[in-house]
């Protein structure tokens, strides 16, 4: 069946440089994109990045859980020079097809995909697939959750952290957000990450009062934390999956 959002005002709370791309399958799909950025999302550049581009070759695999750490990863090794001949001989994981494809961009394909794009189960599914491992570099932002983290370190998997993008709150928007939650003119509002959940929580003056549209069940999972109550999840963890999901719950 036809995928249709029937003119329904979609908000998109995505970073502004990947709101684009959602905004132009909303209007291929016959919705109308509201476009309210409310998180920033820059390079971290330090010492200790620097120090791990130099010593690349001490990891067996990177890890990437997001096409942002990506990105921002290739950015700095860019900016260090770093051989990225070198890195054909590393493993990469990532935690979805979306995350791969930026990854591709760079000339590099994944070792490993998680059944389900959250970080849950690209541990588990790592360490029962892989089983041993010398050592992993992960790839993160500074509002990444623990839980690769704590899943490596409950196995004795030697790993070290790289913090490459900074995500903040973009209060520019405020004003914007709550006249838009005042008005009540909208039909779905979107979140791509925890952090997006968080920003809103942060900034709106009241709560949502249409549905709630989330990436995945980590996505989910922070929105119920913080107060959430009508809330509709992608099937599949992806753009186009909440996307599929506004238009099944719209025949319904």
């Amino acid at each position: 069946m036809a995928i249709s959002l029937q003119n329904k005002k979609i908000v998109i709370t995505r970073e502004a440089g990947q709101a684009k791309l959602f905004s132009e399958k909303i209007l291929k799909h016959g919705g109308i994109p509201i476009e309210m950025p409310l998180l920033k999302i820059s390079v971290k550049d330090h010492i200790e990045n620097a120090n791990i581009l130099r010593n690349l070759a001490t990891f067996e695999w990177i890890f990437f859980t997001s096409a942002n750490g990506v990105s921002a990863f290739f950015t700095l090794a860019s900016r260090y020079e770093v051989d990225l001949e070198k890195l054909h001989a590393k493993k990469f994981a990532v935690v979805g097809h979306k995350t791969e494809d930026v990854l591709n961009t760079y000339g590099f394909t994944a070792d490993f995909i998680p059944t389900v794009y959250n970080a849950e189960t690209m541990a588990s599914e790592f360490l029962a697939a892989v089983g041993t491992v010398d050592s992993i570099l992960l790839v993160r932002g500074n509002r990444s959750l623990a839980i690769l983290p704590t899943a490596f370190s409950e196995n004795d998997v030697i790993y070290a952290g790289m913090e490459v993008y900074e995500t903040v709150f973009n209060e520019d928007i405020k004003k914007a957000l709550n006249q838009l939650l005042t008005e009540d003119d909208y039909d779905f509002i979107t979140f791509t990450s925890p952090s997006c959940i968080e920003a809103y929580h942060e900034m709106a003056k009241e709560k949502v009062q249409q549905k709630c549209v989330c990436i995945g069940t980590t996505t989910e999972r922070r929105a119920i934390e913080l107060g959430f109550t009508d809330i509709l999840t992608a099937e599949e963890f992806t753009i186009d999956g909440m996307i599929e999901a506004m238009s099944n719950y719209l025949r319904t």
